[in-house]
């Protein structure tokens, strides 16, 4: 498909449920509220449907209307798996009917699917969808899509940065998008319960790979009383020491663990990630796994020596 036959597509339709993944993040929150603001701006009724949503991310919706409507247009944002889409996995499973992401290892069933993997962040393509639609971006629109791409870019910091994304947060900032409460909110601000998990998590860091992978983990007693957004950005740290080319994070959940890999160099994080049912970017995948952590740790221990 093109951008301009998907933004043809929402055009023929008028009240549209918009769906995020599980664990959602600054990506597929800020690109589906993005995307319900524009609908919203050509007279259509947009709710997004999340798992959860963090109060740091309130701001994202404080422009959204949300009414009550019986949804006849089913939208999926930056969703690569039905899988991802948490307790409502069952309610929507193959009534997609339109999918937009930038994940290469998308696997979603949808009559419609825009998938852009060189777009840094799915915030890069709602942006230029906007245009499209006959939607003028706003500051609403600015600020879910500058959480969006910054998010999904570490601050401008990962390899999938590319000119097009400073680009397109040139425009935002042009828009009047405030990225330094967004910066300070998403990248600085830390509570003293996420810098106690902080330090257990340095204290049980394990190293293989002749060092150059470095594996954390939590478990529920470790994050038992902390909000989601809390234990959001655990998965960078590893990937930050030196000499370390693929870093991991184990999350015990209520079933499985969710296992999320960052590399850096040539390592495909995705690659990784498949040969445990799992997918996503080059550099930062993810997968479950269902065992004891001991048996987990050591799965991912010797799948990394294999790999590195």
């Amino acid at each position: 498909m093109t951008i301009k036959e998907v933004a043809e597509i929402l055009k023929q339709h008028d009240n549209f449920e918009i769906l995020t993944h599980n664990y959602p993040d600054g990506d597929c929150l800020g690109s589906g509220a993005a995307l319900a603001l524009a609908l919203e701006k050509l007279g259509k009724r947009a709710r997004v449907i999340t798992t959860e949503r963090a109060e740091k991310f309130s701001y994202l919706f404080e422009n959204l209307s949300e009414g009550d409507f019986t949804a006849e247009y089913i939208v999926s944002v930056d969703v690569a798996d039905e899988k991802l889409l948490g307790k409502y996995e069952d309610v929507y499973r193959g009534r997609i009917n339109l999918c937009i992401d930038h994940h290469k290892s998308n696997v979603i069933t949808a009559d419609y699917k825009y998938v852009d993997p060189d777009s840094a962040a799915a915030g890069e393509i709602i942006f230029e969808l906007l245009p499209e639609l006959g939607v003028e971006p706003d500051k609403a629109i600015a600020d879910c899509l500058y959480t969006a791409i910054s998010t999904d870019t570490g601050c401008f910091r990962y390899t999938n940065t590319t000119s097009r994304t400073l680009r397109i947060s040139a425009q935002l900032l042009d828009l009047g998008c405030d990225s330094a409460y967004i910066n300070k909110v998403m990248f600085e601000t830390k509570t003293k319960r996420r810098l106690a998990l902080e330090r257990e998590v340095l204290e049980n860091m394990v190293f293989c790979a002749d060092d150059k992978c470095a594996i954390i983990y939590t478990t529920k007693r470790m994050t038992d009383g902390l909000a989601d957004d809390e234990t959001e950005g655990i998965a960078s740290i590893p990937r930050q020491i030196e000499g370390v080319k693929m870093g991991i994070t184990v999350r015990e959940k209520e079933s499985d663990y969710k296992i999320s890999v960052r590399t850096n160099g040539d390592v495909d994080a995705c690659a990784f990630c498949r040969q445990f049912g799992g997918g996503g970017h080059a550099a930062a995948a993810g997968c479950s796994m269902k065992g004891s952590l001991g048996e987990v740790l050591e799965r991912l221990k010797s799948a990394a020596e294999q790999t590195l």
